[in-house]
This record gives C-alpha cells, sequence and structure tokens, in this order.
C-alpha cells in the first residue's frame, strides 16, 4: 500500500489513483532528464493518473477545451512536492508527458490501467481520459509502498478505434494521427485539407476515445473529472473570434498555444469557423 504521506496530499487534490514502482524497473526512455538533478539518485517512481473529462467539445480535443494540464501539474508539484520532503526528508521531482521514463507502460504495470490498442492508457472509471504524473523520490521502494511490475493488461480488443480512425493511421492505413495533422505549421497537403475539414477538429482529434467501450462511463456527467482546474473556463467551441480577443497570457495557458495562433487560424479557416 502507498505510503500515506505520498498518498494523503494527492487525495487531498481529488487524485485518487496512485501507485508506486522502483525505479530501477521502469522503461527509460529521457534518462538525461535524471541526469541534470545530479548528484539526486532516483529510486523510486509514485504515478498517479488525473481525470480531465468534463464534457465533449465541438471543435477542440477534450483535453484541450480546459487550461492546459501542463499549467495543472506545475501548481500541483509546488503544493504536494514540499510537505511530501518535509515529511520524509527526502528529495522528490515530478514530471508528466515530457518524462524520464515510459509513462503509460509504467503507469500499467503499477496496476492504474490496461493499455488500449490505440497505445492509450485505460482506467477502469476514468477510461482513457486521464494523464499521467510521476514523481521521482531517492525513497526507498519499501518506504513508499512500491510494488513489483505488473503483467500489462489489454483491453477488449474490439476493434472500435482503429475503425473510427478518421486517417486510417490505427490501422495502418496513414502516415499520421489527425492530432498530429491539426497541430502541423505551415502548409497542409492537399489530403491533409481534407482530413482536416471531414474531422472538424480545429485542435486534436478524440475519434478513438468516443467510440471506446472502456469510455462509455467515462462520459456520463456523475463520472466527471472532480478537478475543478479541468471544469472551470472550459472552451466547447473555438472561433477566430474567441481566439482574437484571447490576450497573450490568456492563450499561453491554454493547451492548443504551444504551436501558435497561426495553424489553429489556419485551420477555423479550413472549417470556416
Amino acid at each position: 500500500m502507498l505510503n500515506e504521506l505520498v498518498s494523503r496530499p494527492l487525495r487531498e487534490e481529488h487524485i485518487e489513483y496512485a501507485a508506486a514502482l522502483p525505479y530501477e524497473a521502469c522503461r527509460l526512455l529521457r534518462p538525461y532528464l535524471v541526469e541534470r538533478l545530479s548528484p539526486f539518485v532516483p529510486r523510486t517512481v509514485i504515478l498517479f493518473l488525473v481525470p480531465y473529462y468534463a464534457g465533449r467539445a465541438e471543435n477542440l480535443s477534450c483535453y484541450a477545451s480546459a487550461r492546459d494540464y501542463h499549467g495543472y501539474m506545475k501548481g500541483l508539484f509546488a503544493r504536494v512536492i514540499p510537505r511530501m520532503q518535509a515529511e520524509s526528508g527526502c528529495s522528490f521531482f515530478g514530471f508528466a508527458d515530457h518524462s524520464p521514463i515510459d509513462e503509460r507502460l509504467a503507469a500499467a504495470q503499477a496496476g492504474l490501467g490496461m493499455r488500449g490498442e490505440n497505445g492509450l492508457l485505460i482506467h477502469p472509471r476514468y477510461g482513457s481520459f486521464v494523464f499521467i504524473g510521476e514523481l521521482l523520490t531517492d525513497m526507498p521502494p519499501e518506504a513508499v509502498g512500491a510494488i513489483s511490475p505488473q503483467e500489462v493488461l489489454p483491453c477488449l480488443s474490439c476493434g472500435a478505434c482503429a475503425r473510427a480512425c478518421p486517417t486510417g493511421f490505427l490501422r495502418g492505413e496513414g502516415a499520421e494521427c489527425l492530432s498530429a495533422i491539426t497541430q502541423k505549421k505551415g502548409e497542409l497537403t492537399e489530403q491533409e485539407v481534407a482530413l482536416v475539414r471531414a474531422g472538424g477538429s480545429v485542435w486534436g482529434c478524440d475519434c478513438c476515445q468516443l467510440v471506446c467501450p472502456h469510455n462509455v462511463s467515462a462520459m456520463r456527467e456523475e463520472q466527471y473529472t472532480p478537478i475543478p482546474y479541468f471544469r472551470e473556463e472550459r472552451i466547447t467551441h473555438l472561433t477566430k473570434a474567441c481566439l482574437a480577443a484571447m490576450t497573450a497570457e490568456e492563450f499561453a495557458a491554454r493547451a492548443f498555444s504551444f504551436r501558435g495562433r497561426t495553424p489553429l487560424l489556419r485551420n477555423l479557416d479550413l472549417l470556416d469557423t
């Protein structure tokens, strides 16, 4: 069982699902991120899930309708890490998205969900509508309550996500996901233009998630995220007027901002929005 000094601060942030693995059991993707922290030597990884679904969006991926989750994670780490360090006398460092380890694999091995055919982690309650975060610490695995890596469980393998994929990427027929196409800079090819128009999305793609049978209960209102950050200030339909009205600070706080405004304006033009 996860140590209370770790699990309690997370629970108080409405993060209900967390588990730990020995650091040496995780698959490293970016070891240089840990090397930068020298002389810190991680011994344990605490993985946790942040549910974000608070309803569908019309022309944005659901994760992008709320404020950028990177901002949420930054604030979360600023709140919980000092408490954990003060109580344990050990060091903690937080990561999300750009991580030293393979987050999805580690979360699945920690028993936090199964791996979907679309590559996403699927939790029994919140489905695939979760962000994965982790805390690296030099606390010994046994002190944290770490477990040995578990078998990675598969999803139903029903093929619904592959059939719904608008580019054919999940069927091995297309080179890229529609989400990647909407985020491209510069001009799009005629085929990419047709895909954006057919998909109707200014940023991202949720096609594979919306048809997943594991997500049916996750999309019911009673299962919406309990975290206020993702329920407030949502944009469900992005327009040119909405984009123009955003200050630089407001725009930077959105997940769709990292490529700048130009790809968004291009996609809005394609969709006549």
